[in-house]
């Protein structure tokens, strides 16, 4: 079963991806922040990281800089809200420092679990088209 870290301080997104992920069929891990996860990539490396971009403690960006210096493959999506609008220049920035894809926030969870397959190697079905 492939494991999945879903970082973002808000506990509601967090509920709503883990229970998205796990009806996909895949482990989930929660993080509230970019330290936190950090520790649990290093504890235990996930197959994906889904990294919001806005949290207290370490952001995202610190966050993806980290975690692709120490682990080059890694496999990350990025999420933000942006603060006042910003969603994108934070989002763009994550990509430039490998983020494989990046989602505006409010999410759609049902592409988001088409990206997390894509980048995990699960095949597609029908379904999920």
């Amino acid at each position: 079963m492939k494991h999945i870290i879903v970082a973002d301080d808000d506990p509601l997104i967090r509920r709503l991806l883990r229970s998205v992920l796990e009806d996909g069929g895949y482990r989930v891990t929660e993080a509230s922040d970019g330290k936190i996860t950090i520790k649990l990539y290093r504890q235990k490396p996930a197959d994906l990281v889904i990294l919001d971009l806005i949290m207290p403690e370490k952001e995202g960006i610190e966050t993806i800089i980290e975690l692709r210096r120490d682990f080059p493959n890694i496999k990350i999506i990025s999420i933000s809200g942006g603060l006042m609008g910003e969603a994108e220049a934070f989002l763009d920035a994550a990509r430039k420092l490998g983020a494989l894809r990046t989602f505006k926030k409010p999410l759609n969870p049902f592409e988001m679990l088409r990206a997390v397959k894509e980048l995990t190697g699960e095949k597609k079905n029908r379904s999920d088209i």
